[in-house]
């Protein structure tokens, strides 16, 4: 599969008149359902709202171009809220747009170098976790406005625990009016589904919460209240850059990268078994890391593939990249004429459609199940990667559990390691001395079983020799890999086996282990000869040797 072969291109070889209509009814239904999300993501991302439809106008139409999905629609996502929030507080919106190029530049190279089958190793622990621990700290982020309660400017607000230290403090500013609005806005997010999936339920709680504060004249804050809204297309920007700027958005623009890879590829994979179709990841990630950078210099925030709008795309009859341009070209459009009304979107309802988001890609009974069934090494991993995600940031939440499921692994594999030496049949039971292989005299077998590397060299090179043995057979076949510690630890072994006037022979020696052997020279020193294709010729070589 080549690495950059965008869909668009190959799908328009047997495109036909009915299959635009049907991509032009999916991505206008796909515009509606994007319109009110995209607001709301902007808003908890702390970014003023038209920059989500920014966000969903230019990358939506350069991945839909670019892309290696049929399917796939980008934009702004909840993953990226609390990150994003963090970057705008500590170095506003001039070090947001710096850390989406990075981002972007990033995504590019992962694809050209391959990259793409490489998130799949990515523990399954760690992004239950931090995509929990996102869906929580946006619950916490919105329940100000979903309680009407009125912050002090004094208060520190960035962090999660300030947050909520902010809401303790506040509760007495409460306004049931804004609760009111929130529930209608929750109940109708929750039943509408029931009724009509044609429309979205988010556009129907918006409509109805603007009716019902306009309607009552409400006290409840809308959009217009707390943002200028902004009618005017994207310009193009290129943000003042520093050396010292850079580095310090460096770890984001990593984490924003390996989000966006991770958000789309797993976008990716549910609608190829949608559609039946395969996407051509190398080519996606691409594409994402283009249209991060265009979104960036066009004032937008970073977007990625979105499951839930990617599944609408597919539900109704989108099946090429023109349905995500048509969701893209529809979205400029409502910025165009219909931008300022959003002005008059209550903020609880904004609060409540983002509950719902947080609701739908916690993975809380992914987490619960994981809890009650895993080995406690991976819930330990997940919990970890889960608070340091709500109290630190996703930078030190991924590094971490990373970190800890990496050396857990190692441990993990260092356990089943083991060294063992046969036993000779004469001293052994009848029923078992059947079952084992005659040793030559003078002769000892060593059984290396499992990875010999770093975590595990020390087993391998204190082997037990006993008097009076002349040669001995280490027999390899179930060592998969071999790394250079443990290679040192066989230098040791060759060494104690050559003081001693010991001959060293290897039985089934695999690929990967005989070819570190060769390049580090224990090949030759051992010998040729001395390398045996398996047990039974091993055996007969040492004898031979008495």
């Amino acid at each position: 599969m080549k690495i950059f072969q965008p869909k668009l291109f190959v799908s328009m070889k047997n495109y036909s008149k009915k299959q635009f209509i049907n991509d032009l009814v999916a991505g206008v239904i796909v515009a509606i359902i994007a319109l009110p999300l995209s607001i709301a993501l902007a808003i908890a991302s702390g970014v003023s709202p038209e920059k989500g439809l920014y966000t969903a106008i230019i990358a939506g139409f350069v991945i839909a171009f670019l892309g290696g999905s049929n399917v796939n629609i980008s934009g702004p996502t909840a993953a990226f809220a609390t990150i994003v929030a963090g970057i705008v507080a500590q170095f506003g919106t001039s070090g947001l747009i710096i850390a989406t190029i990075m981002a972007g530049i990033i995504l590019i190279l992962m694809g050209v170098l391959r990259f793409g089958t490489l998130i799949k190793y990515i523990p399954h622990t760690i992004t239950t976790g931090f995509t929990s621990g996102i869906a929580l700290t946006i619950v916490i982020g919105q329940v100000k406005d979903f309680l009407g309660l009125t912050f002090d400017p004094s208060l520190p607000t960035v962090e999660t625990a300030e947050k909520v230290a902010a809401i303790a403090k506040s509760i007495g500013t409460f306004n049931w009016q804004a609760l009111v609005v929130g529930l209608v806005g929750m109940a109708i997010l929750i039943v509408w589904p029931k009724i009509s999936k044609k429309i979205p339920g988010s556009l129907i709680a918006v409509v109805a919460g603007v009716i019902l504060v306009k309607a009552l004249d409400l006290n409840v804050n809308t959009v217009g209240d707390l943002y200028t809204i902004s009618r005017d297309l994207p310009s193009f920007e290129v943000p003042e850059l520093s050396f010292s700027t850079v580095r310090q958005l460096l770890p984001n623009a990593f984490t924003i990268a390996i989000l966006a890879a991770i958000e789309s590829l797993l976008s990716c994979v549910v609608s190829d078994g949608m559609i039946n179709d395969r996407h051509n990841s190398n080519t996606e990630l691409i594409a994402q890391g283009v249209g991060n950078i265009c979104s960036g210099l066009f004032g937008g925030i970073p977007a990625t593939g979105a499951i839930a709008r990617t599944a609408a795309n597919v539900k109704n009859g989108g099946r090429t990249p023109v349905s995500g341009i048509v969701h893209a070209a529809i979205l400029l459009l409502i910025l165009v004429v219909l931008m300022p009304y959003a002005a008059w979107i209550p903020m609880p309802i904004i609060a409540a459609i983002l509950f719902m988001v947080a609701y739908n890609m916690c993975e809380w009974r992914s987490f619960v199940k994981i809890c009650k069934t895993a080995p406690k090494s991976d819930i330990l991993v997940l919990v970890v990667t889960f608070v340091l995600t709500v109290v630190f940031d996703l930078v030190v939440a991924i590094g971490a559990g990373m970190i800890i499921a990496v050396v857990l692994f190692m441990k993990r594999m260092a356990d089943v390691t083991n060294v063992r030496t046969w036993s000779d049949p004469k001293d052994e039971p009848a029923a078992d001395s059947e079952r084992l292989k005659a040793i030559p005299a003078h002769t000892e077998v060593i059984e290396f079983e499992g990875p010999m590397f770093f975590a595990s060299a020390e087993k391998f090179s204190r082997i037990p020799i006993k008097d009076g043995v002349t040669t001995v057979i280490l027999r390899m076949r179930n060592v998969p890999a071999l790394d250079e510690t443990a290679m040192r630890a066989l230098f040791e072994v060759y060494s104690i086996c050559k003081k001693s006037n010991l001959t060293l022979i290897l039985s089934h020696t695999n690929e990967q282990p005989l070819s570190v052997m060769k390049k580090s020279g224990f090949y030759d020193k051992v010998g040729e000869e001395n390398f045996l294709p398996n047990i039974d010729e091993a055996l007969i070589y040492a004898e031979k040797l008495q």
